[in-house]
C-alpha cells in the first residue's frame, strides 16, 4: 500500500492504544464512567425496543455487548481494530471479533447498533457497511457525528441528512416517533418500512409541525423573558435618588435567575432549530428524491 493510500484508508493499525488513549474524548477503557454510559443505553434498547439479539457493529472493546448481556439480550460485536478486541474482557471475548463492516455480515439480527464508526470509513466503504447493515437487519441505531473534523481518522464526517438518504437507498426510513438522543444528540433510528410512501410523508409532516410549533413557542417564549428583563432593568435604573433604596441583591438574583432562563431556552431553540432543518430537508430528500421516483415507477407497475 502507497503512503497516499495509507492515509486516506484507515487500517487496524490507526485504532492503536493510542487511539483509544486519546481519540476518544477521554480515554476509552473498561471503567465506571464508560460502562454506566452503555448501561444506560443497554437498558433503553432492552426497554424500548426488546430485541432478542442485537450486533454492536463497530463495537470496540465489547463495553455495549457486555452491558445488554448483562441484561439477558443475546449480544455480539465486530470490530476492525485487533486492539480493541484483543481488550474485551474475558467472558464476553467469545461474543466479539474481528471484522471490517465493508464486508457481509454472517447473519440476521433483530437490531444492529452502530455508535460513531461509518465516520472512521472512506466513503465508498461506508456505502458497503450500510448495505451490508441493512441486509442483516430490518432495524438500525445509528450514530455518527456531523461535527468532529479534528480526529485525524474521521474521514466521512457527513450531515444527519446525508446518512438518511444512503439509508433510504435500501428502504430504510427514519422513526420519527423514537428518540435515540440518549446515545447522542444526532442518533437515530432507521427501519425497513413496506409503508406507502404517502404514510411516510404524513409521518414526517406530523413530526415536522410539532417542531416547528415548539420552535416557535419557545422563541415567543425568550422574547417574553427578554422583555421581562428589560422592564426590570428600567424599573431599576429609574429609581429616584431620594427615594426608598430598591432591594438591590434580590433584584440582581432575580435578573440572574432571568437570564439563565433566557440562556437555557436559546440553546433549547437553536438545538430545535437544527432538528426542524434536518427534518426539512430529509422529507424534502424523501419527497422529491429518488427513492419517490422509483416507488411511483413500481406504483404505476403494480397498477398495470
Amino acid at each position: 500500500m502507497s503512503d497516499q493510500t495509507a492515509a486516506v484508508a484507515p487500517t487496524s493499525a490507526l485504532f492503536d492504544a493510542y487511539y483509544f488513549a486519546t481519540g476518544c474524548g477521554r480515554p476509552y477503557q473498561h471503567d465506571d464512567e464508560w460502562m454506566a454510559f452503555f448501561g444506560g443505553v443497554a437498558a433503553r434498547i432492552q426497554a424500548d425496543i426488546q430485541p432478542q439479539t442485537v450486533l454492536d457493529a463497530g463495537c470496540a472493546m465489547g463495553l455495549l455487548v457486555e452491558s445488554l448481556r448483562d441484561l439477558g439480550v443475546e449480544a455480539y460485536g465486530v470490530d476492525l481494530s485487533d486492539h480493541a478486541i484483543s481488550q474485551v474482557s474475558a467472558p464476553i471475548a467469545p461474543y466479539c471479533r474481528v471484522a471490517d463492516l465493508s464486508t457481509p455480515l454472517d447473519r440476521r439480527y433483530d437490531l444492529i447498533v452502530s455508535i460513531e464508526v461509518l465516520e472512521h470509513m472512506p466513503p465508498a466503504e461506508a456505502d458497503r457497511a450500510i448495505a451490508n447493515l441493512c441486509a442483516s437487519s430490518d432495524d438500525i441505531l445509528f450514530s455518527s457525528t456531523p461535527f468532529d473534523y479534528k480526529e485525524a481518522t474521521h474521514l466521512n464526517v457527513r450531515m444527519p441528512e446525508a446518512w438518511a438518504e444512503a439509508f433510504a437507498r435500501h428502504g430504510f426510513f427514519r422513526d420519527v416517533d423514537y428518540d435515540a438522543s440518549y446515545i447522542t444528540p444526532w442518533a437515530v433510528r432507521f427501519r425497513r418500512t413496506q409503508a406507502p410512501l404517502p404514510r411516510r410523508v404524513r409521518e414526517y409532516e406530523r413530526r415536522f409541525w410539532q417542531l416547528w410549533k415548539e420552535n416557535v413557542d419557545l422563541r415567543q417564549l425568550a422574547l417574553e423573558q427578554r422583555h421581562a428583563l428589560s422592564q426590570q432593568h428600567a424599573a431599576h435604573t429609574s429609581q429616584p435618588s431620594g427615594g426608598a433604596a430598591p432591594d438591590t441583591e434580590a433584584l440582581q438574583g432575580r435578573t440572574d435567575a432571568l437570564q439563565r432562563e433566557l440562556d437555557d431556552l436559546t440553546v433549547q431553540h437553536a438545538d430545535l432549530q437544527r432538528r426542524h432543518d434536518a427534518l426539512q430537508r430529509h422529507l424534502h430528500e424523501v419527497s422529491q428524491g429518488r427513492v419517490l421516483r422509483t416507488l411511483n415507477a413500481l406504483q404505476r407497475l403494480l397498477q398495470r
